[in-house]
């Protein structure tokens, strides 16, 4: 009997967990599901609530779905709010009550009726959580997990992307598109790469929720992914390729950098090339390294990135306080510390000082 008991588990175990996880899933939502038998139950009056009434066929309806899933999500915490949704094509009984005649329809319920208002405003989720802020006194937000890719909507949009001393790229993105969910982890690990980089932004605009904007720059389709570099604010259309080597080939590109898809420095970060040649020279031609070293200190005090150029002289200089060696042992030091926890700030710095000392190899 034993026996038998084990194997029948041992059978059904892989069925049983499906079905456990499947239900786990099933319930993670913070939308509440009405219908008839619990709708004046939980829409009582005693609390504000919002109600999407839908059915499970509309296009609408499926391309709502994530964004009231983060209005769920938002006011989870908030005692004073519910978020409910009634599948009004078989729940025809609450359609009729509530004058539902297409999909999907918004109702706010404010505390203390059970008479609904019509909600028509936007359809993004920041549209309807604010409604329902300014309705209900409450301040609930989005829950979004930590992004190097900034969010643009209209209050921050001109500001980030038409500020001449940034080179921005920007997708407009629908929440519903499939296209749009797929590209969005690679979309991030590009943001990732350039998070240290001030002037060379990643963002991304629902121009589904905001459509005035993407209709402003022309976007028909998601995702539309455009380039606003410093001296043009109309945008130029981006048609590379859609993976993270393809966007970082771009942007350093662009943008003058030197990012890695991991988001470290390349060996070329940090490089002069006129001191580069000055850095061969000197190790070359030992008995002129002081006219050498007067060359390189005046290019280095007329070049755009001063403190990277300055380095080549310092290395010249601790080279003839403490001979060639100076070199081998200085690099192998910055590997420790690259290898070791540093901060992106540091690291970039010490790959800058490697990619120089390199240039004084024998």
């Amino acid at each position: 009997m034993r026996i038998t008991y084990s194997l029948i588990m041992g059978s059904w175990w892989p069925v049983l967990s499906f079905l456990l996880f499947f239900a786990a899933f099933a319930v993670s939502s913070n939308v509440v599901d009405l219908d008839k038998g619990n709708f004046d139950e939980v829409i009582t009056g005693d609390k504000h609530a919002f109600v999407e009434f839908y059915a499970p066929w509309c296009g609408h309806c499926k391309q709502f779905a994530s964004a009231y899933e983060e209005v769920g999500d938002a006011f989870s915490n908030v005692d004073d709010v519910t978020i409910a949704k009634v599948d009004a094509d078989s729940e025809k009984d609450l359609a009729s009550r509530f004058g539902v005649t297409g999909y999907p329809t918004l109702k706010f319920f404010p505390k203390g009726s059970t008479e609904p208002e019509d909600y028509s405003g936007g359809r993004s989720a920041d549209d309807v959580i604010n409604f329902i802020n300014s309705k209900a006194g409450t301040r609930a937000k989005i829950k979004k997990a930590a992004s190097a890719v900034v969010d643009l909507d209209p209050s921050n949009f001109d500001k980030i992307v038409k500020d001449e001393s940034n080179d921005v790229l920007v997708e407009f993105y629908a929440p519903w598109c499939g296209h749009c969910k797929a590209l969005t982890p690679k979309y991030e690990k590009v943001g990732a790469a350039y998070k240290n980089e001030p002037n060379c932004v990643v963002a991304r605009l629902d121009a589904d929720g905001h459509r005035s904007i993407g209709e402003k720059y022309g976007v028909s389709g998601f995702p539309t992914i455009k380039f606003f570099p410093k001296d043009n604010k109309d945008g130029e259309e981006y048609n590379g390729d859609r993976e993270e080597k393809d966007f970082v080939e771009f942007l350093n590109k662009k943008c003058g950098t030197h990012r890695l898809i991991s988001g470290a420095l390349d060996s070329s970060a940090g490089l002069v090339e006129e001191l580069n040649e000055l850095a061969k020279k000197f190790m070359a031609e030992e008995n002129n390294r002081d006219s050498i070293m007067e060359q390189a200190s005046a290019v280095a005090d007329g070049h755009a990135s001063k403190q990277d150029a300055t380095y080549y002289v310092k290395v010249m200089k601790k080279i003839q306080e403490k001979g060639t060696e100076f070199v081998t042992s200085e690099v192998s030091r910055i590997e420790r510390l690259l290898g070791g926890s540093v901060s992106a700030n540091k690291a970039d710095e010490f790959t800058k000082r490697k990619n120089v000392l390199n240039q004084f190899s024998v």
